[in-house]
């Protein structure tokens, strides 16, 4: 969580994705849907970074991310879906997950508002044609709300806004010197997981 993101070029187009990640148990080979909820054992924020300066070539080719998808990065503490209570209702997160590009907040959408596809539906189908061992970590995706004043957790869609509403992108991708800080807090205002808080680097 506090490790630093490590980069080759800044025209890689660096990026932060704020998720959610659920770490499961041993989860049974075609496992359905309404029964998937019950393998999540953690809860936990991610953050997922991405390239996108180099992602587009890659996905042409048909095999999905390799170098594009540099190291991702955790919180400090997962929790256990009890613990969670009242804001965990087995499938998603019902809290807003706030991301900091420097001391500028980026964004703070709800991560249960607007998700397509919720937790055991993800394990479900990752499990559709092999089981899942204990230890494996599922991401959300990155968080976003259709509505405009929540912000956005990653610069790809800071971007795409800027280019629909603007005609082209404004928001530079991550420089080296720059931190990225990731968090959710509770009714209290205190932190659930703890804050992913790193700087990015050259290599």
């Amino acid at each position: 969580p506090r490790d630093d993101i490590v980069a080759v070029d800044e025209a890689h187009g660096i990026d932060m994705e704020a998720e959610i990640a659920v770490v499961t148990g041993d989860v049974p080979l075609g496992v359905a849907p309404d029964a998937a909820g019950q393998y999540i054992r953690l809860v936990m924020l991610l953050n997922d970074v991405s390239l996108r300066g180099l992602i587009p070539a890659e996905l042409a080719k048909g095999f999905g991310f390799v170098v594009g998808k540099p190291r991702s990065a955790f919180s400090p503490v997962a929790v256990t879906p009890d613990d969670l209570a009242p804001y965990w209702d087995g499938a998603k997160l019902d809290r807003p997950l706030e991301v900091w590009r420097n001391e500028e907040k980026l964004g703070h959408p709800n991560a249960a508002v607007d998700l397509n596809f919720d937790f055991p539906r993800l394990i479900a189908h990752a499990a559709r044609t092999r089981p899942l061992a204990a230890g494996t970590i599922i991401g959300s995706g990155t968080v976003s709300n259709r509505a405009a004043d929540t912000g956005s957790c990653c610069l790809a869609e800071v971007r795409t806004i800027e280019t629909i509403e603007q005609g082209a992108p404004q928001t530079p991708f991550l420089e080296f010197g720059e931190r990225v800080r990731i968090d959710m807090y509770d009714d209290r205002g205190s932190s659930i997981f703890g804050t992913i808080d790193q700087q990015v680097v050259a290599a």
